[in-house]
């Protein structure tokens, strides 16, 4: 049974700050033993898209670096490109993003270098066994030159594949854009005519022109559609809708075996940080933040990457949800939240599938932060 260490969000004086919690969870973790002298230490986190304010403040990550500096360890931040048309689809623009967002080096100290290079195509094709998908996977390469990775995590719903946390951050996160289009590719949306207004911003996110909306006919073109799913979560209306009973199983275990393909080998020398609080119901690649769905529950420390998903999926549910948020049903204690907002997605399954290829465990140990 792997062990999940959470500390709440009570604070009452300055050293039971949230941000001293952090401090002392690297080391009750034992996350310092996982990191040497001069280890190229890769902080995996999300930068935010432009507009959006659910990303994890970056004073909490100035605190993690703060940590690993300490064993003379160097820290860098990183994430890599996107597949949709946004503000982080090549570096330029994605640092441009992360400087926009307070990921300076000003106010962190430490880089940021973006994983698979200036355009996404610097890449390293990684072999992995036992998935059902790929023998291979494509993920950027500084993060496997890397000599040790800590994943931090912004635990949200997300359109496709139900909620987001360690591995949403890792497997989609460090796929170069070609491997997130390979993880894709089972999507294929189509639009509602009579729910759809015309507002065109579908067609502004889609990376390949595959929407063509012109009087009163809307359609995508499925010879150009790469499945990237951009056009679900942009619109506001839900006109564009997926068959989400095979094509959302398939996404997210896909996602696994990406997940697989940056750690496998290395075990030891990756950690998992995911920040339970403000908890959105989309992912933070949109360029907005909806309302919480649930309150702050806190931030979670582990070596599993299936526990720690697992363990947040679970406080989450044990809270009461916000009447007024995006939550449809399962408000109450106990309930399903992301199911609640996502109905038809059943994000258990990414965690079901990464237990079967030997990833971590569903079952674990809470340890609470004295």
């Amino acid at each position: 049974m792997s062990k999940v260490f959470f500390a709440d969000m009570r604070a009452n004086k300055h050293s039971e700050s949230l941000i001293a919690k952090l401090g002392k969870l690297f080391y009750l973790a034992e996350f310092h033993q996982m990191l040497n002298q001069d280890d190229l230490t890769a902080i995996k986190l999300h930068f935010g898209e432009e507009g959006n304010t659910g990303f994890i403040r970056p004073i909490y990550i100035r605190k993690l670096v703060q940590e690993i500096k300490k064993i003379k360890a160097k820290p860098f931040l990183t994430d890599s490109n996107t597949l949709y048309v946004g503000s982080r689809a090549n570096s330029v623009d994605h640092i441009v993003t992360a400087l926009h967002n307070g990921f300076s080096y000003a106010t962190i100290d430490a880089p940021v270098i973006i994983a698979d290079g200036l355009t996404g195509k610097s890449y390293l094709d990684i072999p992995i066994t036992g998935g059902k998908h790929f023998d291979s996977v494509k993920i950027g390469a500084e993060v496997m030159h890397a000599d040790a990775l800590i994943a931090v995590s912004h635990v949200k719903g997300h359109a496709l594949t139900g909620f987001g946390g360690a591995f949403k951050n890792i497997g989609m996160g460090l796929g170069s854009r070609s491997g997130k289009q390979m993880m894709h590719s089972a999507v294929l949306p189509t639009i509602t005519e009579e729910k759809c207004t015309k507002c065109q911003q579908c067609v502004k996110w889609c990376p390949e022109d595959a929407i063509l909306i012109k009087g009163e006919s809307s359609v995508i073109d499925h010879e150009k559609c790469i499945g990237c799913g951009e056009c679900v979560v942009t619109c506001r209306n839900k006109a564009i809708k997926i068959n989400w009973q095979s094509e959302s199983e398939a996404v997210m275990e896909k996602m696994v075996e990406y997940t697989l393909g940056v750690i496998q080998g290395r075990e030891s020398k990756v950690g998992y940080i995911n920040f339970v609080m403000n908890v959105t119901p989309d992912c933070d690649c949109c360029g907005w933040s909806d309302m919480p769905i649930v309150p702050d529950v806190g931030i979670l420390f582990s070596k599993d990457p299936v526990a720690i998903d697992q363990a947040s999926i679970d406080l989450i549910n044990q809270q009461e949800g916000f009447p007024n948020s995006a939550l449809k049903t399962n408000l109450e204690p106990g309930a399903d939240k992301f199911r609640g907002v996502h109905q038809d997605i059943d994000g258990q399954h990414l965690l079901k599938y990464a237990e079967e290829l030997g990833m971590g465990s569903r079952k674990y140990e809470l340890v609470k932060l004295d």
